[in-house]
């Protein structure tokens, strides 16, 4: 058979975090990729790319840049702009219908914009997942009612998004009727909580497992553990997540099948027979409870910092795979997965998730040796690295084993530098028990 031409082409990637450094850095080293784009992208970002200053949620704009600039492929990072239906957009317009887009439809998009869609779509395709109801303003003595059902902690969940923030675990029964008090009618998290989900509480080992997938068929991509509690030993507040190892060691080979068959299968089976267009990745949050598989959210794009662990242990061109989703041949395009360790710790300005201060000059980056830097909240100052968010700098590590990955994260995660540095001290540290 003879192979068709190589199609090189030009690329808009989607958002400006760690994960899209990530993406973006994966992507540029693909011989496919002639031109990278990145809207609005980051300090690290320009190491792979072109930044351009583009409003994700400004769908005009986004699609005007690609006409104007011969754009063949979009991906998008984040989620907001997909709930928001850009993929919905461009598949409306003449001549965007053209172009490549990995990421779902607004209604492939709310499995993680709605947590009660999402439940009542794993309760549609018995997806196993914790026992639940959803509540609006109106039904507020119900919901109290409800809780009564469970024993403490008590889970409460924005149904909308909320910026990583809108799931709040109660360890008494008066915490979680005040949470759902300020969630219903205090606008704790905006419109996002004028419905709230309430969830029985699982114990468990949490994990996280992700998919490419064309809506028909999907290819597993390797599976992390991240840690989002800003404390060590998962303390304190919760984080966008302040490190992740891949792969997960208490994953093996039976649980793992175990996953295939009771979440992923069933997920995409479901997705094509309520007929929703989905082409992109889908996070799937796991608990292990005594080694059986429970969804506690579906994500519809990589996780941050996961995708910091996952992309550099994927050997395989990622242009191509996203290709392959495009063109309906994805099922024969199996990725090669490196079985080397990934460690990831997430330096982080003083102060997060709480209020922090930013601007600070960052220091040491050039002694950094064994370990890949991914900038998350990282802008470019006349040529002076500064602080610009919460979540700074990924420092990932692949090494043989965990203990080697761990050690060369954290050697150099005491180089980089700058005021106010704070970092977990103790990631991947469970699993070298």
């Amino acid at each position: 058979m003879i192979e068709p031409e190589p199609w090189y082409m030009r690329i808009l990637l989607i958002g400006g975090g760690g994960r899209e450094h990530a993406i973006a850095w994966k992507i540029s080293r693909s011989p496919l990729c002639e031109k990278l784009y990145i809207a609005p992208g980051n300090a690290g970002t320009a190491l792979c790319g072109e930044n351009v200053a583009l409003d994700p949620n400004d769908k005009e704009a986004v699609g005007g840049f690609v006409i104007s600039h011969g754009v063949d492929m979009v991906v998008v990072g984040p989620e907001e702009p997909l709930v928001k239906g850009l993929a919905d957009y461009f598949a409306s317009e003449e001549q965007l219908k053209r172009v490549m887009f990995i990421g779902p439809s607004s209604e492939g998009a709310r499995l993680e914009g709605s947590k009660a869609f999402a439940k009542a779509f794993m309760e549609r395709h018995q997806i196993p997942t914790a026992a639940y109801r959803a509540f609006n303003r109106d039904q507020a003595a119900e919901a109290r009612e409800f809780l009564g059902r469970f024993s403490p902690p008590y889970v409460l969940k924005a149904d909308g998004l909320a910026a990583g923030k809108g799931v709040v675990i109660c360890a008494t029964r008066e915490e979680a009727e005040q949470t759902l008090d300020e969630m219903l009618h205090d606008g704790k998290f905006g419109e996002a909580s004028s419905t709230v989900v309430i969830e029985e509480f699982l114990k468990g080992r949490e994990m996280s497992v992700f998919v490419l997938t064309d809506g028909e068929s999907y290819q597993l991509l390797p599976s992390a553990r991240d840690y989002k509690r800003v404390g060590d030993h998962d303390t304190g507040a919760n984080t966008g997540g302040m490190g992740a190892v891949s792969p997960v060691p208490f994953a093996g080979p039976e649980v793992m099948n175990r996953i295939e068959e009771r979440i992923i299968k069933p997920t995409i089976e479901g997705i094509r027979k309520e007929e929703i267009d989905y082409r992109g990745f889908i996070f799937f949050g796991l608990m292990l409870v005594d080694g059986s598989p429970y969804v506690i959210e579906y994500n519809v794009r990589l996780g941050d910092p996961e995708a910091e662990v996952i992309i550099p242990r994927l050997e395989s061109d990622l242009v191509k795979l996203m290709q392959a989703v495009c063109n309906g041949t994805l099922k024969d395009c199996a990725p090669e997965i490196s079985p080397r360790y990934a460690l990831t710790v997430m330096l982080t300005s003083g102060g997060y998730p709480a209020a922090y201060e930013k601007g600070y000059a960052i220091e040491g980056t050039s002694g950094v040796s064994g370990s890949q830097l991914f900038y998350a909240g990282v802008k470019s100052e006349d040529g002076q690295l500064v602080t610009s968010g919460g979540r700074v700098i990924a420092v990932t590590s692949l090494a043989d084993d965990l203990e080697s990955a761990q050690s060369v994260s954290y050697a150099n995660a005491r180089i980089v530098d700058f005021k106010g540095k704070y970092y977990r001290r103790d990631i991947g540290k469970d699993l070298l028990k």
